[in-house]
C-alpha cells in the first residue's frame, strides 16, 4: 500500500482501514507467538501500512 493511495479516500474509509490494520496486527501477533506464522516480515509491513494510514488521517484532519 502506497501513500498516494491513501490520500485519494475519505477520512470515513481511512479509519475503517486503520481498524481493519490493527486487527491484522493483532492476528499475526498471536500467530507468530504459537509458531504459526511463516512470514514474520508481515508484521513489519502491517506496521508501516498503519504508519501510512495514520499519517494520512493527520493531514485530512490538518486541511480541513
Amino acid at each position: 500500500m502506497k501513500y498516494t493511495e491513501l490520500k485519494d479516500k475519505s477520512l470515513q474509509e481511512l479509519e475503517g482501514m486503520l481498524k481493519d490494520k490493527k486487527v491484522e496486527l493483532f492476528k499475526l501477533r498471536m500467530q507468530l507467538k504459537t509458531m504459526q506464522l511463516q512470514d514474520t516480515s508481515q508484521i513489519r509491513k502491517t506496521r508501516k501500512d498503519i504508519a501510512r494510514i495514520k499519517t494520512a488521517i493527520a493531514e485530512k484532519r490538518r486541511a480541513g
